[in-house]
């Protein structure tokens, strides 16, 4: 019986399953096109959200079904695993993660959509967190007590600030629709900034 869902699956099923939602999410990430490079810095210079919306999109699909699913009691919430919190080794962790997406331009997820896809960029950033892994795997033990440091226990955005999760879940998807709109106000004005450039350069050379 799986903990979550009320289905009965065997090992073998369960791989195939996991196997096939694996392929499809890789599919729908080189869809989106987040297997560009570009595609994914341009975020960073308020371009092109795509990164955002996509992923804000599936985190409050994920939420919302979670949240209905168990409410009609094909789910349950108390057996989901939700990793520890170690708050500094995970600040230090998502540093260094934001760092390496802004010079090389790939998460680990999109690196691997980039080299199934033959991108060179995709392959070498993902050879570069295979060897930070081998890296970190020969240097942890003499970290000392870092990684086990600020430890918090498995924390929940509903435990944190003390409110009910259905009033959680309201304010994230309120969240995303305000981040959505955000979005599209910056992609249009940089839209109409190129559009305006691009006549004043051509101006400019017709003199």
């Amino acid at each position: 019986m799986n903990p979550v869902f009320p289905l009965s699956l065997s090992t073998g099923w369960f791989l195939a399953a996991s196997l096939l939602l694996g392929l499809l999410f890789g599919f729908f990430l080189e869809r989106a096109g987040f297997s560009s490079a570009l595609r994914l810095t341009a975020q960073f210079y308020f371009r092109d959200w795509s990164v955002l919306k996509v992923m804000f999109g599936a985190i409050v699909v994920a939420l919302l079904g979670l949240a209905w699913l168990s409410l009609v009691g094909l789910a349950d919430m108390g057996q989901i695993y939700i990793p520890e919190t170690y708050l500094w080794p995970q600040l230090a962790g998502g540093f260094m993660l934001g760092a390496g997406f802004l010079l090389g331009g790939y998460c680990p997820g999109t690196s691997l959509v980039a080299a199934a896809t033959g991108k060179l960029d995709g392959i070498f950033f993902l050879a570069g967190i295979l060897t930070g892994i081998f890296a970190f795997g020969l240097v942890e033990p003499r970290l000392g007590a870092f990684p086990g440091s600020g430890a918090r226990g498995p924390l929940t955005l509903p435990q944190l600030l003390d409110l009910p999760a259905g009033v959680v879940a309201f304010l994230v998807t309120a969240a995303a629709v305000g981040a959505f709109w955000a979005a599209e106000m910056s992609e249009t004005e940089w839209r109409l900034f190129g559009r305006t450039y691009g006549k004043e350069q051509a101006r400019e050379a017709g003199n």
